[in-house]
């Protein structure tokens, strides 16, 4: 029972509830703010003001206590240290505040004032808001001491009673992290699964991943001196013990690696069992446990007397690295981390189970890892599989070294997994071992709307934070759930792309001199000027087999898929998006792109020629009939004209007028030509590539752009299908070179070119203010007929349109690139598709805020 004794100084976890309990009167409000700060006071009196306006209004009780309650929830749930203020001295009243702690986890700490009756009694009379008699201290004085003995009982784990005016005036309360907590550790981390006295395996494990391992004699003992790589530290997920033929030398290398700080161990169910045999305990023999008997027996006492103190001292789990990381022998819940109690010790020894047995005598367990939501990578061991895979940021790493599988380490945060065979089965298992736990794939067939839908704040590694409104969520859900392909091939969206500042040359709306001097204001020094080709965004997902497909994405049948920017199937034939993905398939092989960046699959940012091929109906809708009408009205207009001014009619400027407007429709019917050819098979098609966006374990967008259009054009030898992008590299502080590229526009946009883009060379570049515009479009000044009309470049309409705003569309394109990347990262990193798929559905309901489209 815990001691009732007074304290000069009381310790608590950083993690409880602490409960106030003493008469009216007796210091509770004082001692209260003396020690913990006022966000962790949950008061009464200050819940009744909150709903009464007066803290003495006992008719508003119960909903001050209703008050209080969901206060105590909340903040318990969201692991705050909070203390009750309130009389709380009979049981039924803190009944409720221990199952609250008990549901969140939380230590329950209970602290008795008891200055004396009569003291409580002259403090109130010295209030003259406390109207009550004396009869009122005296019944809680009375239910106090009748409770005091039994709080143990109650669930609180410490007590602690201070028994007068001086007591309470000298006491201390200081604070102490769970034992649990190593969140100050960064690591990195080598964590290493479950050991079963696979000594050998072991020691083969550590030297593979850098640490030296000898044996030497220290105080008569045989001990291990490990020296670990710079900086890092081994994690032990338990179940060091039963099973192996070296069970007391993988015991006395791990507790030697965790005395001279190397390594961290958690319990696991076997050391839980051993612990009983070496207390002496009535335990059955089975599941491995005679090997460590057999072990342990034949070293000394003095061994056995230390084996039973480290693992008495092993913890339920680490919280490690501000809270990335989470290790426990079979699991944990998001819930569970950073806390203490019976269930989270029982949850981590043993996961969850059903209760049940299977047909060969071992507990039926439910996959924990398949609901968890958390952000913490929990790394865990405990059921054997066959390979090491994720799940929901879950990884089991129990490999099945004593069966004859593997032991396995993850490399944190690397996310490297390292292993080593077993040098043979060294028990038979009860049960084949299970298949890779991750599945991550076909644990994703079903999306919950809860973790895309309403107001989010998604988080990225190139912007802290990015707000997305519900509203705007809500189109894009709508856009994902009736139009998208599949959404397991939606692993990335493009941002939109904002064009440079208005020119200042006569007759343009958009020149490059704008463009590159916007970079050179933003400290950039080296770009990449790249063509801007006359067809339509896509991005390209292939797969080298359907074995990959069903594997890395989940989907059955197919070699990936071919989308638009806005996720829309790219192809209204089936057929035609196969052939393309073979061909696309067949030249990274045949290019020796997928040898060289050691993958089974590819994700390319493309424009697929001509526009017409997927913008037929907008076309035929829009564009031709404005260029028909246009030409038909205004070649009338000039012919009457023409008539009239022969038959001798003062027309004045009309008839020049009127041929100028019919040259410049002329022009916007020409530059629609040059966008539309016919296409009945896919040879009519030309597909330009410009990012080597992602492929099996790298997002590329580390690379430069050159490198990109570098390994890009390879792909142009191997398949014509495929067309290189001409390119231009400037330095901006070299003249010649702008110059250069200002001429090159020149050349593209006469011979009918679309324009150019220019970008950073480096794929991802820091401006003034930090991260700064992906890449600018500079449009060629007929394409730009397209764009805002035949006579968009008019003087009159010129001045109008260079008024026209950057500032949402650039806003929104940087945005979009940050969302993109990190939908890239997370896929990449194996992350669940719901953590992908918060950044894809972020980039396509940005798509629906107001801004100009011709942009």
């Amino acid at each position: 029972m815990p001691s009732l004794a007074g304290a000069s100084a009381i310790t608590v976890p950083d993690f409880a509830l602490v409960v106030l309990i003493g008469a009216s009167g007796s210091g509770k409000s004082t001692f209260a703010r003396r020690h913990f700060r006022a966000t962790e006071i949950v008061s009464s009196d200050v819940c009744r003001g909150i709903v009464a306006d007066d803290e003495n209004d006992q008719g508003a009780t119960p909903d001050a206590f209703a008050l209080l309650a969901a206060i105590l929830d909340l903040r318990l749930k969201n692991r705050r240290l909070t203390v009750v203020d309130a009389t709380n001295v009979r049981p039924e009243d803190r009944r409720k505040l221990v199952e609250t702690a008990r549901r969140w986890h939380a230590r329950c700490v209970a602290i008795v004032l008891d200055p004396g009756e009569e003291v409580c009694r002259a403090r109130n009379a010295a209030r003259p808001d406390r109207a009550f008699g004396p009869h009122v201290i005296r019944n809680q004085m009375a239910a106090l001491r009748r409770g005091l003995r039994g709080l143990d009982r109650e669930g609180f784990r410490q007590v602690h009673a201070l028994r007068s005016e001086a007591e309470i005036a000298a006491v201390t309360v200081a604070r102490e992290r769970l034992w649990t907590d190593r969140r100050d550790e960064a690591g990195p981390f080598d964590v290493i699964g479950d050991v079963h006295g696979c000594a050998d395996e072991l020691e083969a494990l550590l030297d593979r991943l850098g640490y030296a391992v000898t044996r030497e004699s220290r105080d008569g003992e045989s001990r291990y001196r490990v020296v670990p790589p710079p900086g890092r530290k081994a994690v032990f997920v338990g179940d060091l013990v039963d099973r192996g033929p070296r069970v007391a030398d993988a015991l006395r290398l791990v507790m030697d690696m965790v005395e001279d700080g190397h390594a961290l161990c958690v319990m696991g169910n076997h050391e839980a069992k051993l612990e009983k045999w070496l207390d002496g305990r009535d335990v059955k023999v089975g599941h491995g446990l005679q090997a460590s008997i057999d072990g342990l027996s034949a070293e000394s006492a003095a061994f056995r007397a230390r084996a039973r103190r480290f693992i008495g001292g092993l913890v339920s789990h680490y919280l490690l690295d501000a809270g990335r990381l989470a290790v426990a022998h079979a699991g944990i819940k998001a819930e569970m981390m950073g806390r203490a109690s019976g269930a989270i010790r029982g949850f981590c020894l043993f996961g969850e189970t059903t209760g049940e047995v299977d047909e060969f005598g071992l507990p039926v367990r439910q996959n924990w890892a398949t609901a968890y939501r958390g952000d913490t990578i929990v790394v865990y061991g405990h059921t054997p599989v066959i390979e090491p895979a994720w799940l929901n940021n879950t990884l089991c790493i129990d490999t099945g070294c004593v069966f004859g599988g593997r032991l396995t380490a993850l490399r944190y945060p690397e996310r490297e997994i390292v292993s080593v065979p077993a040098n043979r089965v060294h028990a038979e298992p009860a049960r084949l071992l299970g298949p890779a736990v991750g599945a991550q794939a076909e644990a994703d067939n079903l999306l919950d709307l809860s973790d895309v839908s309403g107001k989010r704040i998604v988080t990225t590694r190139l912007l802290p934070s990015l707000t997305i409104r519900e509203e705007n969520n809500a189109a894009a859900l709508e856009v994902m759930s009736r139009f998208a392909i599949d959404p397991k091939w939606l692993i990335y969206l493009p941002p939109t792309m904002s064009p440079c500042e208005t020119a200042t040359e006569d007759g343009y709306l958009e020149h490059p001199r704008e463009a590159l001097d916007f970079y050179r204001r933003e400290g950039v020094r080296q770009v990449l000027c790249q063509e801007k080709h006359m067809g339509s965004r896509a991005l390209i997902v292939v797969c080298r087999d359907e074995d990959t497909a069903r594997r890395r994405f989940g989907v059955a049948g197919g070699l990936g898929a071919v989308h638009t920017r806005t996720g829309r199937a790219f192809f209204g034939d089936a057929r035609q998006q196969d052939e393309v993905l073979a061909r696309t398939g067949a030249a990274l092989a045949g290019s020796g792109l997928l040898a060289d960046l050691d993958t089974d699959w590819v994700l390319l940012d493309a424009e697929i020629m001509p526009w017409s091929a997927k913008a037929q109906a907008l076309i035929a809708g829009q564009y031709a009939p404005t260029a028909a009408a246009a030409r038909i009205g205004l070649h009338a207009l000039a012919d009457a004209l023409r008539r009239a001014e022969a038959n001798g009619t003062e027309i004045g400027d009309l008839l020049s007028g009127t041929t100028d407007r019919l040259g410049r429709a002329e022009r916007f019917a020409a530059v629609l030509r040059r966008y539309a050819w016919p296409v009945t098979t896919v040879d009519d098609l030309r597909i330009a590539p410009f990012h080597l966006l992602a492929s099996e374990g790298q997002v590329h967008a580390d690379k430069p752009h050159a490198w990109h259009m570098g390994h890009l054009a390879r792909l142009a030898t191997a398949d014509p299908l495929f067309r290189a992008t001409a390119t231009v590299a400037v330095d901006l502080d070299k003249a010649v070179e702008v110059e250069a590229a200002l001429a090159w526009w020149l050349d593209l946009t006469a011979g009918g070119g679309e324009g150019m883009v220019v970008k950073p060379a480096g794929f991802v570049a820091r401006g003034r203010r930090g991260i700064t515009q992906p890449a600018v479009k500079c449009r060629g000044r007929e394409y730009l007929r397209l764009i805002y009309g035949p006579d968009y470049d008019t003087p009159e309409h010129l001045a109008r349109l260079r008024q026209r705003g950057l500032g949402a569309k650039r806003s929104l394109a940087f945005r979009e690139f940050a969302l993109g990347l990190e939908a890239l990262e997370r896929f990449v990193a194996r992350e669940p598709l719901r953590r992908v798929h918060e950044c894809v559905f972020a980039v396509l309901a940005l798509e629906s805020e107001p801004v100009d489209p011709r942009l």
